[in-house]
C-alpha cells in the first residue's frame, strides 16, 4: 500500500511553483506594460460624459419692441450704412483740409556739384519749415460742398436702412406669430379631419354612404397635412431669419411673448391727399434727390470758378551752411532764410476747366430729371400704397364676419346635436370648416399689418407707432 503522506510533497511543491511564475509574470507585466492602458480606463468616464446629452438652452423670449430694439442694435446692414456714412463725412473732411493750414518740417544731406539745387529747385538746407493753406480756390471749394452734402445723403440712406430693418423684423416677428397660431388651429383641424374619416368609413361600411366619401374625407384630411407640412417650413424659415435679425444663438427656441400689438391701421385714418402729401413731405428718397441736386449745383459753380486765379498762403523757412558752397556762387551768404507770401495761379487757357464745366452742367441737368421723376414716382407709390391698405382692411373685415358666421353656425348645429338633431360628422365638418375661416382671417390680418407698415414707413411715421 502506498503512503498518501509521502505522495503529496511533490505535488504542492509543484503547485507553489507554478503559482509563483505566474505572480511574477503577472507583477512584471503591470510594471512594464504601456501606460495607455490606465490612460484608457481613466478617459472612459469622460468620454461617457461627452457623449451625455448637453443641457437644451433656454428659449429666448421676444416682444415686437424687444425684437425691434435687438436687430437695430446688432444689424450688420445698419452697421455699414454709418459707416459709409463715416467714410463720406471724413472724405468731405480731407477735401476741407486743403483750406486749413498745413505746416511741413524736414532736414537732409544732398552732395552738389556745381550750383547748389535739389531735384525740388530749392537749395540745399540743414533744416527747413515750410506752410501752405489754400485760401482761393473755386474748383476745390465746390468739390467740398459736393462733398459734404453727399456726406448727408449717406446720413439719409442710413435713416433709410434702420427703417428696413424695423419693416423685416416686425414683419417677420408678425408672419412667425400668425403661422405659429396657424399650426395650432391645423392640429385641431387635423383631430376632426381624423373623426370625419372615421365615421364617412363606419357609414361607409353600413351601407349608408357611397364609397366615393371616403376619398373625399382621405382628400380633405391630405389638405390639411399638406398645409401643416407648408406652416411647419415656413415657422422654420420665419425662425431662422428671425434669430439672424435679432443676434439669437442658432440654438435657442425663440418664444414670442404676447403683448399689445400697435395699432397699425392709424396709417390709412387720414384722407388720400393729406397721405399723399405726408408722403412727399417726409419721403427720404426725396430729400436725397434733393441734396443730389444741390450738390451739382455747387459743383457746376465750382468749375466755373475754375477761369477764376487761384490763390495759396505759402512760407518757408531754411537753415542753410556753407558745406555746399554757396559762397562759389552767390555774392553773399545768408544761414538763415525766410519766405512769405502769396501764390497766386493765372489760367490763361486751360482745356480742363471748359470740359469740366460741361461735365457738370450735364450732370446737373440729369440729377434735376431724377428729382422730378422721384417726385412723381413716390405720389404714385404712397397712394398705391393707401389703397392697398384700405383694401386690405375691407378683406380683413370679410374675413372677420365669415368667420363669426362660421363660429354661429357651429355654435346652432351643437345645440342641435345636443338635441339628438345633427350627428357628429356634421359638427366635425362645421369644425372644419371653422378652423379653415380662422386660417383666412389670419392670413388677411397679416396682409393689412404689412401693407399698413409699408404705408407707415412712406409716410414718416414708422419710428412713432414702433418705438
Amino acid at each position: 500500500m502506498n503512503n498518501p503522506g509521502k505522495s503529496r510533497g511533490p505535488r504542492r511543491a509543484g503547485d507553489q511553483r507554478r503559482n509563483g511564475i505566474a505572480a511574477g509574470i503577472a507583477l512584471l507585466f503591470a510594471l512594464f506594460s504601456p501606460p495607455w492602458f490606465a490612460l484608457a480606463a481613466q478617459q472612459q468616464p469622460r468620454l461617457a460624459e461627452e457623449a451625455a446629452p448637453q443641457a437644451t438652452p433656454p428659449p429666448a423670449e421676444l416682444t415686437l419692441r424687444s425684437a425691434l430694439d435687438r436687430s437695430l442694435k446688432g444689424s450688420r446692414e445698419l452697421a455699414l450704412a454709418r459707416i459709409r456714412a463715416s467714410v463720406a463725412r471724413r472724405q468731405a473732411n480731407l477735401t476741407k483740409a486743403r483750406f486749413q493750414p498745413n505746416l511741413f518740417t524736414g532736414s537732409g544731406a544732398v552732395y552738389t556739384y556745381g550750383i547748389p539745387e535739389t531735384p525740388g529747385g530749392t537749395a540745399p538746407s540743414l533744416f527747413n519749415m515750410a506752410y501752405v493753406q489754400t485760401l482761393f480756390n473755386p474748383p476745390l471749394r465746390g468739390q467740398y460742398r459736393q462733398e459734404s452734402l453727399e456726406a448727408q445723403i449717406e446720413r439719409l440712406q442710413t435713416d433709410r436702412t434702420r427703417d428696413s430693418v424695423m419693416v423685416k423684423t416686425a414683419s417677420t416677428y408678425l408672419e412667425l406669430n400668425k403661422v405659429r397660431h396657424g399650426l395650432e388651429l391645423l392640429r385641431k383641424e387635423s383631430t376632426s379631419s381624423t373623426r370625419v374619416l372615421d365615421i364617412t368609413r363606419q357609414r361607409v361600411a353600413e351601407g349608408q354612404e357611397l364609397p366615393i366619401e371616403i376619398t373625399r374625407a382621405e382628400l380633405a384630411s391630405a389638405r390639411v397635412e399638406q398645409r401643416r407640412l407648408q406652416l411647419e417650413s415656413r415657422e422654420d424659415v420665419l425662425e431662422t431669419d428671425l434669430r439672424d435679425l435679432c443676434s439669437v444663438a442658432p440654438d435657442r427656441h425663440i418664444d414670442l411673448t404676447t403683448e399689445v400689438t400697435p395699432n397699425f391701421a392709424t396709417a390709412a385714418d387720414r384722407p388720400l391727399h393729406e397721405l399723399v402729401a405726408m408722403g412727399v413731405e417726409n419721403s427720404l428718397e426725396i430729400r436725397q434727390a434733393e441734396l443730389d441736386f444741390r450738390a451739382k449745383q455747387e459743383r457746376l459753380k465750382g468749375e466755373r470758378g475754375g477761369y477764376f486765379p487761384t490763390v495759396d498762403l505759402v512760407g518757408k523757412y531754411s537753415l542753410l551752411s556753407k558745406i555746399n558752397n554757396y559762397q562759389d556762387y552767390y555774392k553773399s551768404f545768408q544761414k538763415n532764410n525766410v519766405n512769405v507770401g502769396l501764390q497766386i495761379n493765372i489760367p490763361v487757357f486751360s482745356a480742363r476747366t471748359t470740359a469740366a464745366v460741361e461735365l457738370a452742367s450735364e450732370d446737373l441737368h440729369r440729377s434735376e430729371l431724377e428729382l422730378s421723376a422721384t417726385r412723381s414716382r413716390v405720389e404714385s407709390e404712397v397712394r398705391a400704397q393707401a389703397r392697398k391698405v384700405r383694401g386690405s382692411e375691407a378683406a380683413r373685415e370679410v374675413a372677420r364676419l365669415e368667420l363669426k358666421l362660421a363660429q354661429e353656425e357651429l355654435q346652432n348645429l351643437q345645440a342641435k346635436f345636443e338635441e339628438g338633431h345633427a350627428n357628429l360628422r356634421e359638427v366635425e365638418k362645421l369644425r372644419l370648416e371653422e378652423s379653415t375661416k380662422w386660417l383666412s382671417f389670419l392670413d388677411a390680418d397679416f396682409d393689412n399689418q404689412q401693407a399698413s407698415l409699408e404705408l407707415l414707413r412712406m409716410t414718416g411715421q414708422l419710428a412713432t407707432v414702433l418705438q
